[in-house]
């Protein structure tokens, strides 16, 4: 009872969309100040697809392969070399990094409203053709039809207002370019996510259901993420990095399981 009620409270605190805002404003800062000294490159869940997908990686992005899987996953839906490529909310920069090196992008830049966290990737992904910039994904400060490619991952339901987003991913993009994206909403969010991405101008080529990867994922990350939870943060701050991070028994993790929330994968063309 009193963790039904604990979750009732907590999905209404994401409903309100100027409260999610200030708490997304307020948490990826504290994680990046947290992790400087042992970045964590890839803030995403995972996707680990059975039997999983032979992908041949460096040795040193081993310690990420799930995550990786993830990247993978959506940026290989479409061909991506020698295009120019934005990923919106790239985080910590491992997934920008990871599609700049396998998927061999002309230009890839890395786009965060996290200023703190836009630094670090700077520091730590030097890279001929990667740049990173601080912005909002709500108003992105790219010309007209510049871009070949534009990539989300498992960030637009951190936006306040997803249809602005959208419709500044169509101005951006190129004719005949894509829209890479992946997320998950909530049962009671999915009515507007879908009328959404309907009314939008660009065009549905595919689009997959993908909570059972999602979630063999976030089995394979989860006794490492509880440990980064309690190593980092304060106790009373316990609740919200396993929610945060989808460790078993979180609110996350039980709603994939039990189809409360729903992950999908989608590939739209301008």
């Amino acid at each position: 009872m009193l963790q039904s009620a604990f979750h009732k409270t907590i999905d209404l605190f994401f409903s309100v969309s100027w409260l999610r805002k200030a708490y997304w404003r307020f948490w990826y800062p504290l994680l990046t100040r947290k992790l400087a000294k042992e970045p964590l490159f890839f803030l995403n869940y995972a996707y680990v697809e059975s039997p999983p997908v032979e992908l041949s990686l460096e040795p040193a992005d081993e310690k990420d392969r799930s995550c990786i899987g993830l990247y993978h996953h959506v940026a290989s839906q479409a061909d991506l070399q020698g295009r120019d490529v934005l990923e919106v909310s790239c985080g910590h920069g491992g997934g920008a990094s990871y599609v700049l090196r396998y998927l061999k992008p002309r230009k890839l830049t890395g786009l965060d409203l996290n200023a703190a966290g836009v630094e670090l990737c700077r520091k730590h992904h030097s890279l001929e053709g990667l740049e990173f910039v601080q912005g909002d994904a709500e108003n992105l400060p790219f010309a007209d039809a510049s871009l070949d490619a534009v990539i989300n991952v498992e960030a637009s339901h951190c936006y306040p207002h997803f249809p602005k987003f959208l419709a500044e991913v169509a101005r951006l993009l190129r004719p005949g370019g894509y829209f890479l994206y992946a997320d998950f909403r909530f049962k009671d969010g999915l009515a507007a996510w879908e009328q959404a991405m309907a009314a939008s101008p660009l065009k549905l080529v595919r689009t997959k259901y993908i909570s059972p990867e999602v979630l063999r994922g976030l089995d394979s990350l989860s006794d490492r993420s509880q440990e980064l939870v309690s190593q980092l943060l304060p106790r009373s701050l316990h609740w919200l990095g396993r929610y945060f991070a989808g460790t078993k028994g979180s609110r996350v993790y039980t709603s994939l399981q039990s189809g409360e929330m729903v992950y999908r994968s989608y590939c739209f063309q301008k």
